[in-house]
Formats: structure tokens, sequence, C-alpha cells
């Protein structure tokens, strides 16, 4: 009997999983090694880790812990606020989005932009949805990669269309929003990354000045008019917060869900059974799409920061101001919530998984993701005859560099019609 991982042993875990690509293309072995080694683990890294499914379920619903105040970008790079501010001089004009506070200004705006991602409005999408798969789908067989050629082409065009951003444009900005969503891959402070990223986030910021522009001048039946005339009817929305919501839709709008595509088909092609069974029981999608979220989540972890004292995780008093890393694709192979976790079963019946956080930040997006997966799961399947893995056995397909993000490069299938 091996002797229990010590607390070195399970940082060197958790930097290999957020720092190598071995431990990115495949994080789960680790997952499992801290999260059956404790509840709740204090990392040298700066933060608690938690992993089980009830703990992360619990505390992503605990108001007692938020995003908490944001570190000094300078003091991160190793700037004084002078030299940050004469070198990055755009960020002065910015501000969180929504996903970075916590209430009442967070309240504020997740209200405003609430109502367009309800099932009820997500229902009424899905025959637009349909058409736009089909429309995908036309043509396609033979050797494809599917990554972009349906598993982003459908996500971007849904909430571009929800949005208004004109079509011809997202090609556009995908260069800059591939730099920016680096970010989320970067643990350590890197002044040449973070240049790159800043001015990226300028074209972008760019491109959403000039279509706000557009827009108040040309208001149009879309989300971002509705926000425009919302800014205008008073203080709910500033400028920076309006340019600030609308990336943060656009990007999370598609990001997401091409993770989830391309996630859920892949693993379909690792269990051919589970295709046939879903081929042969279209009543599986939904539970597909779920098993998928298990399975393998776009997103990967979230963080907290405990906002209050008085606060105890698992028994453990935890001061205010710490931070919490929840592992989402570590709770959601917890055995402790599902038989056989690391099975893909798209008829597996269990607690809704924890991909889409929880709580006050759980995703606006959620009923729209799911939507989307279960059309072009169901549409796959209805049109092609067989769908093969179409990648040499020696070179599998490769998930993007993001430990928070979790999505392949490329997947090339084969479709026969």
């Amino acid at each position: 009997m091996s002797a229990p991982a010590s607390q070195e042993d399970l940082d060197t875990i958790l930097a290999t999983i957020f720092m190598t690509p071995e431990g990115k293309a495949d994080p789960y072995p680790g997952y499992a090694t801290v999260r059956e080694a404790s509840a709740l683990h204090e990392s040298g890294l700066g933060a608690y880790v938690v992993s089980r499914y009830e703990d992360c379920s619990s505390l992503l619903r605990d108001n007692r812990l938020g995003r908490g105040e944001q570190g000094s970008q300078a003091e991160y790079l190793g700037l004084t606020q002078a030299e940050y501010d004469i070198r990055f001089p755009r960020s002065a004009g910015r501000v969180e989005s929504m996903l970075g506070l916590d209430p009442p200004d967070h309240t504020r705006l997740r209200s405003l932009v609430a109502k367009a991602f309800t099932p009820k409005t997500v229902e009424a999408l899905r025959p637009r949805i349909q058409d736009l798969t089909a429309g995908l789908l036309e043509g396609l067989e033979g050797e494809v990669d599917v990554i972009p050629e349906l598993a982003l082409k459908l996500p971007i065009t849904v909430i571009g269309e929800m949005l208004g951003v004109p079509q011809q444009d997202h090609a556009d900005l995908l260069a800059p929003i591939k730099v920016v969503v680096r970010s989320l891959a970067t643990f350590e402070p890197n002044l040449e990354e973070f240049t790159e990223i800043y001015e990226a986030s300028g074209v972008i910021d760019d491109y959403f000045q000039d279509l706000v522009n557009h827009k108040r001048a040309h208001p149009a039946e879309d989300m971002l008019s509705e926000l425009i005339q919302a800014e205008d009817a008073g203080d709910k929305l500033t400028e920076a917060e309006l340019l600030a919501t609308i990336m943060l839709l656009f990007v999370a709008g598609y990001e997401t869900t091409t993770n989830l595509i391309g996630n859920g088909l892949r693993a379909l092609l690792l269990y051919p059974d589970q295709l046939k069974r879903l081929r042969d029981d279209r009543s599986l999608v939904k539970s597909a799409v779920e098993e998928t979220l298990r399975y393998d989540s776009p997103v990967q972890f979230t963080a907290r920061v405990v906002l209050h004292d008085g606060v105890e995780i698992t028994g453990t008093p935890i001061a205010a101001g710490r931070q919490i890393i929840v592992l989402l694709g570590g709770a959601n192979r917890d055995p402790r919530a599902y038989r056989d976790p690391d099975t893909f079963d798209v008829g597996r019946s269990g607690p809704p998984p924890v991909s889409f956080s929880g709580g006050i930040h759980y995703c606006l997006g959620a009923a729209l993701a799911r939507a989307e997966g279960q059309i072009v799961f169901d549409s796959l399947v209805s049109r092609y005859t067989a769908i093969e893995p179409a990648w040499p056995e020696d070179k599998p397909p490769v998930y993007r560099d993001s430990a928070v993000l979790r999505g392949l490069e490329t997947l090339p299938v084969r479709l026969l019609p």
C-alpha cells in the first residue's frame, strides 16, 4: 500500500495540471489524487483547493464567498503604478465584467441581460439553431475538422445574431479574442504576454465601440440595441460597463459551447457503443449533453474569495480574503456522486454536473449551450450513417493550452451520409 500523498506531492500534481501540456491534456488522474487525499487542500501555491462534488456544489452557492477585491496588476507584473499607467493607458478606463463582480453591481448588470437567456427564450431560438445547424452540415462529408466547421461556427453565429454582431466580422474578431482567452492559461507574471493581451483587448474594444456607435444611430432588434437603450435610460449601465458586458457575452457565448460540442463528439467517437446508443434512442440526447458536461467539462475550475471572517469549509475556519479554487472537473468525476465516473455513459442519471458553476454566478448561457449541443448531436446522428475518427492513432486530437478552458484545437472526423 502506497503512502498517502503529502502536501508537497499534491502541489506538484496541481502545478502539473495547471502549467504543463501533459497535465492539461489529461488532468483527471491528478484531480482524483487530490480529491481522495483531502476534502480541503491548503496549497503552498497560495490558495485552498476543493474537488469533491458536495463541497464544490455547496461552495458555489455560498454567498459568503465571491470575487472579492482584485489585486493590483501593476504589482503582479513587477511595475510601479506609474509605469503600469504609462505602458497600459487604456486599462484605467476599463471595468470588470459581471463575471468578476459581487453584488450589488453583479446583480444590476446580470438583470439587464438575464431575460435573453431564460429557458423560455432559448426554446424560442431552437428552430433558428436547427436551421443554422442544417446549413452548416450541408455539404459536409468525408474527412472534416468539425471544430472550425461546426463546433465554432454554430455558437458564434447564434450569439452574434443575438447581439447584433455582423457575421462578416466574426473572423476578424476571432484572432484577437484567441489572444485574450490565453490570459486564462497564464499563471505566472509575463510582461510580454500581458502586453499582447492588452493590445488584443484594444482591438476588440475599438470594434465594439464602433458597433455601439452604429447601433446607437441605427437601433435594431438585437440585445446590443436593448442594452444601449438601457444605458441611455439612466444609470443602469455606464459606457465602460456596456463594452465589458458585450465582450463577455460574445466570447462566453461561443467559447463554452464550442468546447462542449467538440469534447462531446470526441467522447462519442472514443465510446462507439455510446454513439450507437444515441443513434438508436434519440431520447438520450439531453442526457448525452449532460454527460459530456460531466465527463469532460468545458470549464475545468473556477475561483472564489472568502468575503467574511467566520466561514468554515469542511470544518476548517478560513480567513476573509483567502482564495478557494473549485475544481469543477474533479467534482464531476467524484465517485461519491457518480458510479463509475471515469466512463462515458450517455444514459447516466445522477446529480447535475457543476460545469456551469452555481449560485449567483451560474452561467447565464447554460440553457443556450445545452440547446445547441442537443441539436448538434441529434442532427449528426440523423444526417450521417457513420461518424468515425479521422485522426492517426499516434496523433490524437490535442487540447488547447489552457488549464481553465478545456477544448480541442482540432477534431478530424469522417462523416458518411
